[in-house]
């Protein structure tokens, strides 16, 4: 049976699931991604994996003659062998792509929130940035290391963040009810459908498993922007304040060297050592910022309340899709 306004509801919703970044949810595809997480295959990744990065690493190392390099090198690999699976077999594409679009199209939103830690945060950071022993330490950082530490930083902030979203995943499940559904549902596929169905019949399903996953990933990746767009911003910041105050004899001062311009030329980025420091302290905000989002209430509120309207309206969706579902002899449960 369908509905007049859509010829196949069923059809349409699992195309609206993919273009608002949510492919877990198009449940006749749920058993390949299944497979693709099975413990044999995962190991066999793994496996792969670890061996193209250690080949990756050796090589470079020599290559280079500086173990930094290899040690990076091999992460670098190891991370592009998992991502590369994840966007064949995972089918994460879809919300890369989705998360790329919402980026672009809501940065206006994003700035009004991250601005509301900046203020403090740069005030605690700009004391380390005129502190002798961070441009000693970061001085005699080479490159290679340099960026090893922004990726553990990285690897943190995003365990910080997968031990508190589920939380909110949580809330937000609890909060999608059936006398709601109408509204959650407006100007989606399902919508017209929903009006002949009996709407006491329609109730939520329990969200586990892939599609949990995917609210999550893309929780995720909409706190990362504002993690990343924030620490572009320090990053932004330092270089310009380095460039007005740390003046050649301050650097030699306190690093013992007067500063070798950085490749990209000093009117830009300054001395490679006004870089490095920059760098680490962008990346090192970027945890301290996460930390303050998944721990500071007010905020938590604040950014919630700027996407919680989309998850529910995915997960109210997907409510619908599985009564049309059942109602087409398909099995949703």
């Amino acid at each position: 049976m369908t509905t007049p306004g859509v010829a196949d509801p069923v059809g349409a919703t699992e195309r609206w699931f993919y273009a608002h970044g949510l492919p877990y949810f198009v449940e006749a595809h749920q058993a390949d991604v299944d497979d693709a997480l099975g413990r044999g295959r995962l190991l066999s990744v793994l496996g792969t994996a670890l061996v193209v990065a250690a080949a990756a690493g050796v090589g470079v190392g020599l290559w280079a003659g500086d173990a930094s390099a290899g040690v990076l090198a091999a992460m670098m690999t190891f991370g592009a062998v998992l991502v590369g699976y994840a966007l064949v077999e995972l089918r994460i594409w879809p919300i890369l792509k989705w998360a790329l679009r919402r980026t672009l199209g809501s940065l206006r939103l994003l700035f009004p929130l991250v601005t509301r830690a900046l203020p403090l945060l740069l005030l605690f950071i700009t004391f380390l940035f005129i502190n002798a022993e961070v441009w000693e330490v970061t001085s005699h950082m080479d490159g290679a290391w340099l960026w090893v530490v922004v990726l553990l930083f990285s690897v943190l902030a995003v365990g910080f963040l997968l031990v508190r979203l589920p939380e909110e995943v949580d809330r937000v499940c609890a909060e999608v009810e059936s006398s709601r559904l109408a509204d959650q549902v407006r100007g989606t596929p399902v919508a017209e459908s929903l009006t002949r169905l009996d709407v006491a019949h329609v109730e939520p399903a329990p969200l586990h498993g892939l599609p949990r996953a995917n609210l999550l990933i893309v929780l995720l990746i909409a706190q990362a922007t504002q993690v990343l767009v924030l620490s572009l911003a320090v990053f932004a910041f330092f270089i310009v304040f380095g460039r007005l105050i740390m003046t050649p004899s301050v650097i030699q001062g306190w690093t013992g060297d007067p500063g070798a311009p950085h490749d990209l030329g000093t009117s830009l980025l300054g001395s490679v050592e006004l870089y490095q420091v920059s760098v680490f302290l962008a990346a090192f905000a970027g945890l301290y910022f996460t930390v303050y989002a998944v721990t500071d209430q007010i905020y938590r509120d604040q950014f919630f309340t700027y996407v919680s309207h989309e998850l529910e309206r995915a997960i109210g969706v997907r409510t619908v899709y599985r009564a049309l579902r059942r109602e087409q002899g398909q099995d949703a449960d």
